[in-house]
């Protein structure tokens, strides 16, 4: 084997991250939004080490129907819809047909937020700090488009973060405007996230819901122990 994993999983991975986020501690103005599923174990050891709230931010991919892994946009959380006006272009595709994928997709959406959410209110990122999560990057696509929704939201401030990135991947997310990019590791050739962890079994929606449930659960009790 001509490359050995960096981390154990993703847990390990949120904690080593977490090092390199420190200077987030401690601020109320800070938020941690993680990319589910693979995202939020990471995220939950970040927000636990910064002391953060966190919250799932989802994004789905509006594929082109026949060619789903070609993009022409994403929606996102809080209602927001960012197109690859590029590919629109070059396609020409008929209003109706793109009207049909967002509404598919914002059901999915929307199923998926109250599935992981339990019911609770989502973090409103409005003039927050945002340091949105996942566990990996490859080309960076589902996080440029997060990035924009959180853009058009009003986050005072974007920070991605992860434990490991392509490089090319990591420096185009750095090059936005407003945004800045920390990827623990960049590892050349990449290839793909997963050679990087030990164990990268997938994230089930229950721990989702655990992991988002026990981090809402500390932030509440530590809330109520500051107003006492």
């Amino acid at each position: 084997m001509w490359y050995e994993p960096i981390f154990e999983d993703r847990s390990h991975a949120g904690r080593v991250l977490a090092g390199y986020l420190k200077e987030f501690a401690n601020k109320d103005d800070v938020v941690i939004l993680a990319l589910p599923r693979g995202g939020v174990p990471v995220g939950y050891e970040v927000a636990r080490a910064l002391k953060a709230p966190l919250d799932v931010f989802v994004v789905r991919k509006l594929g082109v129907p026949g060619q789903e892994e070609l993009a022409f946009g994403a929606v996102a959380t809080g209602g927001v819809t960012v197109f690859n006006q590029g590919i629109l272009q070059v396609l020409r595709m008929p209003e109706e047909i793109r009207d049909t994928v967002i509404r598919k997709e914002e059901a999915e959406l929307d199923r998926r937020e109250k599935l992981f959410r339990e019911g609770r209110q989502p973090i409103d990122p409005r003039d927050k700090t945002v340091i949105v999560v996942d566990d990996g990057l490859a080309t960076g696509a589902t996080m440029a488009a997060a990035v924009e929704a959180l853009r058009k939201m009003g986050s005072k401030k974007i920070i991605v973060a992860v434990p490991v990135a392509s490089k090319r991947a990591c420096d185009d997310l750095d090059a936005i405007a407003n945004v800045k990019a920390i990827c623990a590791e960049t590892p050349e050739p990449f290839y793909g996230v997963g050679i990087w962890y030990q164990n990268f079994s997938q994230t089930t929606d229950e721990e989702v819901q655990e992991l988002l449930a026990k981090r809402n659960e500390s932030v509440n009790s530590r809330s109520k122990a500051h107003s006492s």
